[in-house]
């Protein structure tokens, strides 16, 4: 109820003109931020705990890996098969139901006594996640078109502090409860949150944006791309970016487990804590995108993005080094990933669960890019040739942008222009 504080929408005129449109509390933002982060630290919380997984459940250490393999395949598949979903249906129903099915299959994997069962309920975990993209492009359709990139980047805020804090989170949990009780834990606040966001999200009763059936509708995810120039260009800046996001997250416990650190994995995993500071330029880089400044936004992230690979090179002789590094680098990373999606979703708002869902499945072939190519090349080659290799996906961020930037229209400037001849 609008008086009942913060956690209320109330419905405002546009300020570009299209119409009427949501205007979020901040609270409500707020609530956006943790349900994503809630819902995506569940693609991550299996990472620590496969040891400890495997010596339970009696699985070979080769085996246990496509627990990790299985819960991204299942979001990859989700991404393209369930976010579009967000086009024809009620978001808000949608949300929940998704909820809801994911409890079910976290209570499926902290019950699982078989391997078969265990990986049945992690690949479930995967494709049920991608509620993270739902509730992203949900936020964006009920924000002002001016205050647009505020939202995306408050909410992506709370993606960010989800995949980092999630193996820190569940290492400690393992520690003190056992594994099952991670998947428990995560359940019982996937529950809570469905019934806060049912209660709280507002229910759309009027028409679908589109009235596509199924298969048009993932044939047509497929036409923006080849119509959209902007999509694919923000498309592979999300690839290149997050390939060097995850050679950094996906190799780094390898040089701090060795000589002459010897960490332990508590300490390696408290590393995302430090990680979190990304969840700042998320915000940042929202508000810049507000004010037309995208393109300068992304040149500058992928800049310093390269250069964060410098002090990250040092990792072996310095944990100061290492620590700079990684903030430098999610700082980058961050804003990129903000101005992508604020750019794309601005295109088609009608289509706005196709754009981001099409685009997110290019951060995820990136990112295991980035995983497989790190960890290999680390065995080949040590950490140089793994700094070398992300620095190499940075270079060539920058370089797509210095060909690009001046080749593409910002569909963000006309709403950016009308507020500041609508405030003269």
């Amino acid at each position: 109820m609008p008086g009942k504080g913060e956690a209320v929408t109330r419905r405002a005129e546009a300020l570009s003109g299209e119409g009427p449109a949501f205007v979020l509390s901040r609270g409500v933002v707020l609530l956006f931020a943790v349900a994503c982060g809630a819902a995506v630290a569940n693609v991550y919380l299996s990472q620590p705990l496969l040891v400890t997984m495997g010596q339970d459940l009696g699985l070979s250490p080769a085996f246990v890996g496509s627990v990790v393999t299985l819960t991204h395949v299942g979001y990859g598949l989700g991404l393209f098969f369930l976010v579009p979903l967000g086009d024809v249906v009620d978001r808000s129903r949608l949300i929940v139901a998704q909820l809801l099915l994911l409890v079910v299959a976290l209570t499926v994997v902290a019950a699982a006594r078989t391997a078969t069962i265990l990986l049945v309920g992690m690949a479930a975990t995967g494709l049920l996640a991608v509620v993270t993209q739902t509730l992203v492009a949900f936020a964006a359709s009920l924000a002002p078109p001016a205050g647009r990139g505020r939202v995306v980047g408050l909410v992506t805020s709370g993606v960010v502090s989800g995949i980092l804090l999630a193996r820190t989170a569940s290492g400690l949990m393992a520690d003190l409860a056992g594994w099952r009780s991670v998947y428990v834990a995560s359940a019982s606040l996937t529950a809570v949150l469905a019934l806060v966001l049912y209660r709280v999200l507002p229910r759309h009763r009027d028409a679908p944006p589109t009235t596509l059936r199924y298969g048009q509708l993932l044939r047509s995810t497929v036409t923006l791309f080849a119509r959209e120039r902007l999509l694919r260009i923000r498309a592979l800046f999300g690839l290149l970016v997050f390939a060097a996001f995850s050679t950094l997250w996906s190799s780094v416990a390898l040089p701090l487990s060795e000589a002459p650190y010897f960490l332990p994995h508590s300490a390696i995993g408290a590393l995302g804590l430090i990680g979190v500071a990304g969840a700042l330029a998320a915000t940042v880089a929202g508000r810049l995108n507000d004010r037309g400044l995208s393109r300068r936004t992304t040149g500058g992230a992928l800049a310093l993005l390269a250069a964060s690979w410098l002090p990250l090179a040092f990792t072996r002789s310095s944990l100061w080094a290492l620590v700079a590094g990684v903030i430098l680098l999610d700082l980058a990373v961050q804003a990129v990933h903000v101005t992508n999606q604020t750019l794309i979703y601005a295109l088609h708002p009608d289509a706005g669960s196709r754009l981001i869902g099409g685009y997110m499945v290019f951060y995820s072939i990136g990112s295991a890019t980035g995983a497989i190519a790190a960890t290999s090349l680390y065995t080949a080659a040590g950490w140089g040739a793994v700094c070398a290799l992300g620095a190499a996906f940075s270079c060539l961020g920058l370089v797509l942008w210095a060909f690009t930037r001046h080749g593409t229209p910002d569909p963000t400037t006309k709403v950016t222009s009308h507020r500041t001849m609508r405030g003269r």
